[in-house]
């Protein structure tokens, strides 16, 4: 087990290094860098800027040195806790991240606690009452939820609140706690926000592992381990969530490895159309912008997410099918 564990841990480190390098070069490819950006957008705007201005700020910004020396410039202030500074906010990366890291990972936990809720009992119910009425039902449910994007989903929402409720359902957090300190109100308003953008954020993600649960049940009950179970009395309460639940649990707890970044990174233009103080929003701007170093560290934690994720799947995958610790045993 510890070998594993110290395994999978060198294969991480070696997986965010190489994510941090190819999102430090992809992020580099388009011509021109934040400077340009900022030039044509201060000349949109008609301000008299000069031209060394321009290049002091490439000097600082070490924009005027090969991209392996920016690299390397970045890296090394990663190790020390120094994710560089932001060019778009002129201030510590970590600082602009800030409160945004913490939102989007309550709102990606939140999303998935009510992806699995609801995906897991639905996929379970399908499967043993599979050609019911509800089974159709919650498929045609299912097919709505892959089918509609979820920022549509939103805009329908935010007009319905708008229209029926006279209400703004955008943002987490009320008006007035908006630039509010974190209080216990801070928190309440903070969950009674919560939920919508949870499910909008989660609903097409609920609706996949729905089908993969159904599929993978099914296949287990009709095994013959299941029909030997079944002819030697044991109830179908039993039958069902002590073998075939647990094997088909396998391809469903895999999920996690994606689904983390997944909510992140798919969140974005959900993030944009309700107003959510999240990283999804940022990401964009940063990359519109060019600016790298925010965006190379947005980046680094999609990867890091996704590392996380990974491992979790494993520990999951042990602790459900007990083949694959006796694989690791020998």
């Amino acid at each position: 087990m510890l070998a594993y564990a110290a395994r999978r841990l060198v294969l991480a480190i070696f997986t965010l290094w190489t994510v941090t390098v190819l999102s430090f070069i992809i992020i580099q490819l388009p011509p021109g860098d934040f400077v340009d950006a900022y030039m044509a957008q201060l000349s949109a705007t008609q301000s008299n800027v000069s031209e060394q201005h321009f290049e002091s700020l490439r000097r600082q910004y070490a924009l005027d040195r090969p991209m392996y020396v920016q690299y390397l410039k970045w890296m090394s202030g990663i190790f020390s806790g120094d994710f560089g500074t932001s060019m778009m906010w002129r201030k510590s990366v970590l600082d602009v991240i800030g409160d945004r890291l913490a939102m989007t990972m309550v709102l990606s936990l939140g999303a998935i606690i009510l992806t699995w809720a609801v995906a897991l009992p639905i996929g379970i119910y399908s499967a043993v009452r599979q050609y019911s009425i509800g089974d159709y039902v919650f498929t045609f449910i299912g097919f709505i939820g892959l089918g509609v994007p979820s920022f549509l989903l939103a805009l329908v929402l935010m007009y319905f609140g708008f229209t029926l409720f006279d209400s703004d359902i955008g943002g987490l957090f009320s008006p007035e706690y908006q630039l509010e300190p974190w209080s216990w109100g801070k928190v309440k308003d903070l969950l009674y926000h919560l939920p919508l953008p949870a499910i909008i954020i989660g609903l097409s993600g609920t609706a996949e592992l729905i089908r993969v649960m159904r599929a993978n049940l099914l296949d287990e009950l009709r095994k013959p381990y299941v029909i030997t179970a079944r002819a030697a009395g044991m109830s179908e309460r039993s039958l069902v969530l002590k073998y075939p639940v647990r094997v088909a649990l396998n391809p469903f707890a895999s999920t996690v490895g994606y689904l983390l970044p997944y909510i992140l990174s798919g969140s974005v233009i959900v993030s944009v159309v309700l107003g959510l103080p999240t990283l999804g929003p940022l990401l964009l701007g940063s990359l519109v912008a060019q600016d790298m170093f925010l965006a190379g560290t947005i980046v680094m934690m999609l990867g890091a997410l996704t590392v996380i994720g990974t491992f979790l799947s494993d520990l999951l995958l042990m602790w459900i099918d007990p083949r694959i610790r006796f694989e690791m045993v020998q």
